[in-house]
Protein backbone atom coordinates (compact mmCIF):
# COMPACT_ATOMS: atom_id res chain seq x y z
CA UNK A 1 0.00 0.00 0.00
CA UNK A 2 3.07 2.62 1.24
CA UNK A 3 4.60 1.63 -2.25
CA UNK A 4 1.31 2.01 -4.46
CA UNK A 5 1.25 5.54 -2.28
CA UNK A 6 4.27 6.73 -3.12
CA UNK A 7 3.87 5.92 -7.31
CA UNK A 8 0.35 7.77 -6.47
CA UNK A 9 2.13 10.78 -5.45
CA UNK A 10 4.74 10.80 -7.79
CA UNK A 11 2.25 10.93 -10.28
CA UNK A 12 0.20 13.29 -9.20
CA UNK A 13 2.83 15.79 -8.69
CA UNK A 14 4.66 15.56 -11.60
CA UNK A 15 1.11 15.17 -13.76
CA UNK A 16 0.57 18.57 -11.78
CA UNK A 17 3.78 20.41 -12.94
CA UNK A 18 2.91 19.12 -16.09
CA UNK A 19 -0.36 20.71 -16.18
CA UNK A 20 1.23 23.82 -15.46
CA UNK A 21 4.66 23.88 -17.60
CA UNK A 22 1.64 22.95 -20.67
CA UNK A 23 -0.61 26.14 -19.88
CA UNK A 24 2.67 28.26 -19.64
CA UNK A 25 4.45 27.03 -22.33
CA UNK A 26 1.73 27.46 -24.54
CA UNK A 27 0.53 30.83 -23.12
CA UNK A 28 3.54 32.22 -24.24
CA UNK A 29 3.85 30.58 -27.83
CA UNK A 30 0.34 31.51 -28.50
CA UNK A 31 0.73 34.95 -27.70
CA UNK A 32 4.12 34.93 -29.51
CA UNK A 33 2.72 33.41 -32.39
CA UNK A 34 -0.27 35.94 -32.32
CA UNK A 35 2.66 38.63 -32.29
CA UNK A 36 3.77 37.39 -35.35
CA UNK A 37 1.12 37.35 -37.50
CA UNK A 38 -0.19 40.51 -35.51
CA UNK A 39 2.58 42.36 -37.06
CA UNK A 40 2.42 40.02 -40.38
CA UNK A 41 -1.15 41.74 -41.15
CA UNK A 42 -0.31 45.10 -40.10
CA UNK A 43 2.30 45.50 -43.12
CA UNK A 44 -0.08 43.29 -45.20
CA UNK A 45 -2.59 46.60 -44.02
CA UNK A 46 -0.01 48.78 -45.26
CA UNK A 47 0.67 47.52 -48.58
CA UNK A 48 -2.88 46.84 -49.60
CA UNK A 49 -3.89 50.68 -48.16
CA UNK A 50 -1.10 51.73 -50.58
CA UNK A 51 -1.59 49.10 -53.96
CA UNK A 52 1.51 46.87 -53.00
CA UNK A 53 3.94 49.71 -52.21
CA UNK A 54 5.02 51.07 -49.08
CA UNK A 55 4.84 55.38 -49.79
CA UNK A 56 7.72 57.49 -50.23
CA UNK A 57 6.13 59.84 -46.71
CA UNK A 58 6.44 56.48 -44.71
CA UNK A 59 10.01 56.58 -44.80
CA UNK A 60 9.73 60.65 -44.91
CA UNK A 61 8.07 60.06 -41.79
CA UNK A 62 10.11 58.18 -39.45
CA UNK A 63 12.68 60.71 -40.46
CA UNK A 64 11.20 63.35 -38.99
CA UNK A 65 9.10 61.78 -36.42
CA UNK A 66 10.48 58.08 -35.49
CA UNK A 67 6.81 57.57 -33.54
CA UNK A 68 4.46 59.31 -36.11
CA UNK A 69 3.63 56.15 -38.09
CA UNK A 70 1.58 55.38 -34.43
CA UNK A 71 -0.86 58.56 -35.64
CA UNK A 72 -2.33 57.37 -38.35
CA UNK A 73 -4.99 55.01 -36.56
CA UNK A 74 -5.09 51.06 -37.03
CA UNK A 75 -2.35 51.10 -39.65
CA UNK A 76 0.11 51.79 -36.84
CA UNK A 77 1.87 49.42 -34.98
CA UNK A 78 4.62 49.28 -32.33
CA UNK A 79 7.60 47.36 -34.41
CA UNK A 80 7.14 49.52 -37.70
CA UNK A 81 10.38 51.78 -37.75
CA UNK A 82 11.75 53.23 -41.06
CA UNK A 83 13.46 49.86 -41.99
CA UNK A 84 10.68 48.31 -41.98
CA UNK A 85 10.40 49.02 -46.34
CA UNK A 86 14.02 47.24 -46.40
CA UNK A 87 13.44 44.56 -44.20
CA UNK A 88 10.39 43.93 -45.85
CA UNK A 89 9.87 40.43 -48.70
CA UNK A 90 7.21 40.40 -50.74
CA UNK A 91 5.73 40.59 -53.89
CA UNK A 92 1.92 41.36 -55.66
CA UNK A 93 -0.27 39.52 -57.69
CA UNK A 94 -3.10 41.25 -59.74
CA UNK A 95 -6.25 39.36 -60.82
CA UNK A 96 -8.84 40.84 -63.14
CA UNK A 97 -12.22 40.66 -62.84
CA UNK A 98 -12.78 37.13 -64.65
CA UNK A 99 -10.49 36.38 -62.08
CA UNK A 100 -7.47 35.66 -64.82
CA UNK A 101 -4.01 36.42 -63.19
CA UNK A 102 -2.30 39.22 -65.29
CA UNK A 103 0.46 40.57 -63.62
CA UNK A 104 3.44 39.65 -61.01
CA UNK A 105 5.72 42.20 -59.04
CA UNK A 106 8.79 40.84 -57.73
CA UNK A 107 10.99 43.35 -56.93
CA UNK A 108 11.08 43.08 -53.29
CA UNK A 109 11.51 39.13 -52.94
CA UNK A 110 14.21 36.40 -54.52
CA UNK A 111 13.20 33.38 -52.18
CA UNK A 112 10.64 32.28 -55.13
CA UNK A 113 10.90 32.31 -58.36
CA UNK A 114 8.71 33.62 -61.56
CA UNK A 115 7.02 30.31 -61.79
CA UNK A 116 6.42 29.23 -58.33
CA UNK A 117 5.15 32.50 -58.02
CA UNK A 118 2.62 32.04 -60.58
CA UNK A 119 2.23 28.80 -59.23
CA UNK A 120 1.32 29.71 -55.54
CA UNK A 121 -0.62 33.35 -56.68
CA UNK A 122 -3.27 31.17 -58.62
CA UNK A 123 -3.81 28.10 -56.13
CA UNK A 124 -4.14 30.94 -53.79
CA UNK A 125 -6.81 32.78 -55.87
CA UNK A 126 -8.74 29.84 -56.60
CA UNK A 127 -9.35 29.10 -52.18
CA UNK A 128 -11.14 32.29 -52.37
CA UNK A 129 -9.57 32.82 -48.57
CA UNK A 130 -9.35 36.39 -47.89
CA UNK A 131 -6.38 35.88 -45.60
CA UNK A 132 -3.85 33.00 -44.65
CA UNK A 133 -0.90 31.17 -44.54
CA UNK A 134 0.35 29.63 -47.80
CA UNK A 135 3.63 27.83 -47.12
CA UNK A 136 6.22 30.35 -45.86
CA UNK A 137 3.77 33.39 -46.79
CA UNK A 138 1.22 35.17 -44.70
CA UNK A 139 -1.00 36.86 -47.36
CA UNK A 140 -3.55 39.22 -48.09
CA UNK A 141 -6.53 39.30 -50.86
CA UNK A 142 -8.47 42.71 -51.55
CA UNK A 143 -10.26 44.19 -54.21
CA UNK A 144 -8.92 47.62 -56.12
CA UNK A 145 -11.85 48.54 -58.29
CA UNK A 146 -13.18 45.80 -60.43
CA UNK A 147 -9.74 44.15 -59.80
CA UNK A 148 -7.74 41.64 -57.23
CA UNK A 149 -4.34 41.73 -55.52
CA UNK A 150 -2.96 39.33 -53.47
CA UNK A 151 -0.03 40.25 -51.39
CA UNK A 152 2.21 37.67 -49.96
CA UNK A 153 4.60 38.47 -47.21
CA UNK A 154 7.67 35.87 -46.92
CA UNK A 155 7.75 35.16 -42.76
CA UNK A 156 9.86 32.61 -42.96
CA UNK A 157 12.55 34.40 -40.11
CA UNK A 158 9.84 35.03 -38.25
CA UNK A 159 7.83 31.27 -38.36
CA UNK A 160 11.70 29.68 -38.06
CA UNK A 161 11.98 32.24 -34.70
CA UNK A 162 8.88 31.00 -33.47
CA UNK A 163 9.42 27.30 -34.33
CA UNK A 164 12.98 27.40 -32.47
CA UNK A 165 11.30 29.10 -29.36
CA UNK A 166 8.81 26.52 -29.55
CA UNK A 167 10.87 23.73 -29.69
CA UNK A 168 13.46 25.50 -26.80
CA UNK A 169 10.60 26.48 -24.38
CA UNK A 170 9.16 22.37 -24.77
CA UNK A 171 12.68 20.97 -24.02
CA UNK A 172 13.34 23.00 -21.35
CA UNK A 173 9.91 22.06 -20.05
CA UNK A 174 10.97 18.45 -20.72
CA UNK A 175 14.73 19.11 -18.70
CA UNK A 176 12.77 20.62 -15.70
CA UNK A 177 10.14 18.29 -15.49
CA UNK A 178 12.73 15.06 -15.56
CA UNK A 179 14.26 16.92 -12.89
CA UNK A 180 11.17 17.35 -10.76
CA UNK A 181 10.45 14.04 -11.40
CA UNK A 182 14.00 12.39 -9.93
CA UNK A 183 13.81 14.96 -7.03
CA UNK A 184 10.36 13.51 -6.21
CA UNK A 185 11.38 10.17 -6.52
CA UNK A 186 14.53 10.46 -4.61
CA UNK A 187 12.48 12.51 -1.73
CA UNK A 188 8.91 11.02 -1.89
CA UNK A 189 10.32 8.43 0.63
CA UNK A 190 10.82 11.07 3.39
CA UNK A 191 7.43 12.64 2.38
CA UNK A 192 5.36 9.43 2.89
CA UNK A 193 7.90 8.24 5.96
CA UNK A 194 5.59 9.27 8.44
CA UNK A 195 2.30 7.39 6.51
CA UNK A 196 4.50 4.45 5.84
CA UNK A 197 5.29 4.44 10.00
CA UNK A 198 2.03 4.95 11.20
CA UNK A 199 0.72 1.79 8.70
CA UNK A 200 3.12 -0.38 10.04
CA UNK A 201 2.75 0.30 13.71
CA UNK A 202 -0.99 -0.13 12.96
CA UNK A 203 -0.22 -3.55 11.07
CA UNK A 204 1.77 -4.38 14.26
CA UNK A 205 -0.96 -3.47 16.67
CA UNK A 206 -3.42 -5.71 15.00
CA UNK A 207 -1.21 -8.74 14.83
CA UNK A 208 -0.20 -8.06 18.73
CA UNK A 209 -3.96 -7.31 19.90
CA UNK A 210 -5.08 -9.77 17.50
CA UNK A 211 -2.46 -13.12 19.20
CA UNK A 212 -3.58 -11.20 22.95
CA UNK A 213 -7.40 -12.18 22.02
CA UNK A 214 -6.88 -15.63 21.20
CA UNK A 215 -6.15 -16.76 24.68
CA UNK A 216 -8.87 -15.49 26.52
CA UNK A 217 -11.17 -16.02 23.62
CA UNK A 218 -9.62 -19.63 24.10
CA UNK A 219 -10.44 -19.71 27.60
CA UNK A 220 -13.90 -18.75 27.73
CA UNK A 221 -14.57 -21.62 25.37
CA UNK A 222 -13.38 -24.06 27.65
CA UNK A 223 -14.90 -22.58 30.44
CA UNK A 224 -18.39 -22.79 28.32
CA UNK A 225 -17.14 -26.34 27.71
CA UNK A 226 -16.80 -27.29 31.40
CA UNK A 227 -20.08 -25.42 32.73
CA UNK A 228 -21.98 -27.19 30.25
CA UNK A 229 -20.52 -30.63 31.54
CA UNK A 230 -21.71 -29.17 35.25
CA UNK A 231 -24.97 -27.46 34.49
CA UNK A 232 -25.68 -28.80 31.34
CA UNK A 233 -26.89 -27.43 27.89
CA UNK A 234 -28.65 -23.76 27.62
CA UNK A 235 -29.14 -20.76 25.45
CA UNK A 236 -26.83 -18.49 27.38
CA UNK A 237 -23.95 -21.30 26.58
CA UNK A 238 -24.91 -21.26 23.18
CA UNK A 239 -24.54 -17.72 22.84
CA UNK A 240 -21.36 -17.25 24.53
CA UNK A 241 -19.93 -19.78 22.48
CA UNK A 242 -21.49 -18.03 19.41
CA UNK A 243 -19.82 -14.63 20.47
CA UNK A 244 -16.49 -15.80 20.79
CA UNK A 245 -17.08 -17.80 17.06
CA UNK A 246 -17.80 -14.46 16.00
CA UNK A 247 -14.90 -12.55 17.46
CA UNK A 248 -12.77 -15.09 16.89
CA UNK A 249 -13.54 -15.11 13.17
CA UNK A 250 -13.34 -11.35 13.44
CA UNK A 251 -9.44 -11.53 14.87
CA UNK A 252 -8.58 -14.03 12.12
CA UNK A 253 -9.97 -11.69 9.59
CA UNK A 254 -7.90 -8.86 11.25
CA UNK A 255 -4.76 -10.83 11.38
CA UNK A 256 -5.30 -11.74 8.03
CA UNK A 257 -5.24 -8.44 6.63
CA UNK A 258 -2.39 -7.26 8.44
CA UNK A 259 0.10 -9.83 7.38
CA UNK A 260 -1.09 -9.56 3.75
CA UNK A 261 2.01 -8.61 2.21
CA UNK A 262 2.37 -5.34 -0.25
CA UNK A 263 2.41 -6.41 -3.80
CA UNK A 264 2.41 -10.01 -3.52
CA UNK A 265 5.66 -10.23 -1.07
CA UNK A 266 5.18 -12.96 1.61
CA UNK A 267 2.85 -15.03 -0.72
CA UNK A 268 3.47 -18.56 -1.75
CA UNK A 269 3.53 -18.63 -5.21
CA UNK A 270 2.56 -21.23 -7.80
CA UNK A 271 1.14 -22.59 -10.70
CA UNK A 272 -2.67 -23.80 -10.17
CA UNK A 273 -5.53 -24.31 -12.09
CA UNK A 274 -8.08 -21.60 -10.99
CA UNK A 275 -10.01 -23.41 -12.88
CA UNK A 276 -10.36 -26.25 -10.96
CA UNK A 277 -10.02 -24.11 -7.67
CA UNK A 278 -13.09 -21.93 -8.54
CA UNK A 279 -15.15 -25.24 -9.35
CA UNK A 280 -14.79 -27.08 -6.45
CA UNK A 281 -15.54 -23.50 -4.30
CA UNK A 282 -18.62 -23.60 -6.35
CA UNK A 283 -19.39 -27.24 -5.52
CA UNK A 284 -19.04 -26.94 -1.82
CA UNK A 285 -21.38 -24.00 -1.68
CA UNK A 286 -24.21 -25.74 -3.49
CA UNK A 287 -25.59 -27.06 -0.47
CA UNK A 288 -25.61 -23.92 1.61
CA UNK A 289 -27.37 -22.18 -1.30
CA UNK A 290 -29.68 -24.88 -1.63
CA UNK A 291 -30.84 -24.56 2.31
CA UNK A 292 -31.52 -21.37 1.92
CA UNK A 293 -33.74 -21.87 -1.07
CA UNK A 294 -31.75 -20.36 -3.29
CA UNK A 295 -29.95 -20.94 -6.51
CA UNK A 296 -26.28 -21.03 -7.37
CA UNK A 297 -25.49 -21.62 -11.37
CA UNK A 298 -22.02 -21.56 -12.63
CA UNK A 299 -20.03 -20.72 -16.16
CA UNK A 300 -16.28 -21.79 -15.69
CA UNK A 301 -13.91 -21.69 -18.72
CA UNK A 302 -12.01 -25.08 -18.25
CA UNK A 303 -7.90 -25.43 -18.43
CA UNK A 304 -7.38 -21.87 -16.57
CA UNK A 305 -3.76 -21.60 -14.75
CA UNK A 306 -2.65 -19.26 -12.73
CA UNK A 307 0.72 -18.05 -10.74
CA UNK A 308 -0.63 -17.01 -7.52
CA UNK A 309 -1.25 -18.00 -3.75
CA UNK A 310 -3.66 -21.43 -4.12
CA UNK A 311 -4.81 -20.70 -0.50
CA UNK A 312 -5.69 -17.14 -0.88
CA UNK A 313 -7.35 -17.00 -3.93
CA UNK A 314 -9.87 -19.78 -2.16
CA UNK A 315 -10.33 -18.00 0.26
CA UNK A 316 -11.23 -14.88 -1.86
CA UNK A 317 -13.69 -17.18 -3.99
CA UNK A 318 -15.17 -18.26 -1.20
CA UNK A 319 -15.52 -14.75 0.18
CA UNK A 320 -17.21 -13.48 -2.38
CA UNK A 321 -20.11 -16.59 -2.58
CA UNK A 322 -20.52 -16.64 1.04
CA UNK A 323 -21.24 -12.82 0.62
CA UNK A 324 -23.65 -13.61 -2.14
CA UNK A 325 -25.36 -16.46 -0.46
CA UNK A 326 -25.88 -14.08 2.74
CA UNK A 327 -26.85 -10.94 1.16
CA UNK A 328 -29.20 -12.21 -1.61
CA UNK A 329 -32.83 -12.31 -0.60
CA UNK A 330 -35.29 -15.56 0.09
CA UNK A 331 -35.35 -17.65 -3.65
CA UNK A 332 -32.63 -15.44 -5.01
CA UNK A 333 -30.02 -16.20 -7.69
CA UNK A 334 -26.26 -16.57 -7.76
CA UNK A 335 -24.09 -16.93 -10.36
CA UNK A 336 -19.91 -17.86 -10.31
CA UNK A 337 -18.37 -17.13 -13.87
CA UNK A 338 -14.45 -17.29 -14.95
CA UNK A 339 -12.96 -16.56 -18.34
CA UNK A 340 -10.04 -15.67 -20.10
CA UNK A 341 -10.29 -12.11 -21.95
CA UNK A 342 -6.92 -11.06 -23.74
CA UNK A 343 -4.03 -11.52 -20.88
CA UNK A 344 -6.96 -10.97 -17.91
CA UNK A 345 -8.73 -13.82 -16.02
CA UNK A 346 -11.67 -12.51 -15.05
CA UNK A 347 -14.11 -13.86 -12.14
CA UNK A 348 -17.23 -13.00 -11.84
CA UNK A 349 -19.77 -13.62 -8.60
CA UNK A 350 -23.71 -12.21 -9.31
CA UNK A 351 -26.07 -12.32 -6.83
CA UNK A 352 -29.78 -10.72 -6.39
CA UNK A 353 -30.13 -8.01 -3.58
CA UNK A 354 -31.70 -5.32 -2.04
CA UNK A 355 -31.11 -2.00 -1.60
CA UNK A 356 -28.29 -1.75 -3.56
CA UNK A 357 -27.96 1.28 -5.52
CA UNK A 358 -27.41 1.20 -9.11
CA UNK A 359 -24.17 2.23 -10.27
CA UNK A 360 -20.31 1.78 -8.43
CA UNK A 361 -20.76 -0.05 -5.04
CA UNK A 362 -16.75 -0.32 -4.33
CA UNK A 363 -17.65 1.05 -0.84
CA UNK A 364 -18.15 -2.11 -0.03
CA UNK A 365 -14.70 -2.94 -0.22
CA UNK A 366 -14.01 -0.79 3.13
CA UNK A 367 -12.99 -1.94 6.38
CA UNK A 368 -16.22 -2.48 8.46
CA UNK A 369 -18.60 -0.87 5.98
CA UNK A 370 -22.07 -1.55 6.32
CA UNK A 371 -24.55 -1.33 3.39
CA UNK A 372 -27.21 -2.53 5.61
CA UNK A 373 -25.96 -2.76 9.51
CA UNK A 374 -28.83 -4.59 10.41
CA UNK A 375 -28.62 -7.18 7.96
CA UNK A 376 -25.11 -7.54 8.91
CA UNK A 377 -25.95 -7.98 12.63
CA UNK A 378 -28.08 -10.91 11.57
CA UNK A 379 -25.08 -12.55 9.37
CA UNK A 380 -22.96 -12.45 11.87
CA UNK A 381 -20.84 -10.06 9.60
CA UNK A 382 -18.20 -7.22 10.32
CA UNK A 383 -17.56 -5.67 6.67
CA UNK A 384 -14.12 -7.13 7.00
CA UNK A 385 -15.02 -9.81 3.87
CA UNK A 386 -14.70 -7.60 1.27
CA UNK A 387 -11.67 -5.70 2.65
CA UNK A 388 -9.99 -9.27 2.81
CA UNK A 389 -11.08 -9.81 -0.80
CA UNK A 390 -9.20 -6.70 -2.08
CA UNK A 391 -6.45 -7.11 -0.27
CA UNK A 392 -5.94 -11.04 -1.66
CA UNK A 393 -6.86 -9.43 -5.31
CA UNK A 394 -4.59 -6.44 -4.99
CA UNK A 395 -1.43 -8.93 -3.98
CA UNK A 396 -1.69 -10.69 -6.82
CA UNK A 397 -1.32 -6.94 -8.60
CA UNK A 398 -5.64 -7.34 -9.65
CA UNK A 399 -7.92 -5.62 -9.81
CA UNK A 400 -11.81 -5.61 -7.98
CA UNK A 401 -14.66 -3.61 -8.97
CA UNK A 402 -18.40 -4.08 -7.49
CA UNK A 403 -21.62 -2.60 -9.20
CA UNK A 404 -25.18 -2.76 -9.50
CA UNK A 405 -26.80 -2.58 -12.75
CA UNK A 406 -30.66 -2.29 -11.47
CA UNK A 407 -30.43 -2.03 -8.11
CA UNK A 408 -31.62 -5.07 -7.50
CA UNK A 409 -28.76 -7.19 -7.71
CA UNK A 410 -25.01 -7.03 -7.25
CA UNK A 411 -21.68 -8.15 -9.46
CA UNK A 412 -18.35 -7.92 -8.28
CA UNK A 413 -15.48 -8.34 -10.89
CA UNK A 414 -11.87 -9.43 -10.18
CA UNK A 415 -9.22 -9.46 -12.49
CA UNK A 416 -6.22 -11.17 -12.41
CA UNK A 417 -2.91 -11.41 -14.83
CA UNK A 418 -2.98 -14.64 -17.02
CA UNK A 419 -0.24 -16.83 -17.62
Amino acid sequence: MIRRLQKKFIIIAVLSVFIVLLILIGTINIINYRNMVTEADSTLEILAAYKGYFPMKFRNMFRTDPQGWEGTGSLGHRSMTAELPYQTRYFTAFFNSDGKLYHINMENIASIDGSGAITLAQKTFETGKVKGFAGDYRFSRCSIDDEYMLIFLNIHRETETVRSFLLASAAISFVGLLAVTLLLTVLSGRIVKPIADSYEKQKQFITDAGHELKTPITIINADADVLETEIEQNEWLDDIRKQTGRLASLTSDLIYLSKMAEDGSGLTTTDFSISDLVSGTVQSFQAVALSQEKTLASEIQPGLMMTGDEKSIGKLVSILLDNACKYSPEGGKISAGLERTGKTLLLTVFNTAEGIMPGSADMLFERFYRADSSRNSESGGFGLGLAVAKAVTEAHKGKIHAFSEDGASLTVKAEFPAQ
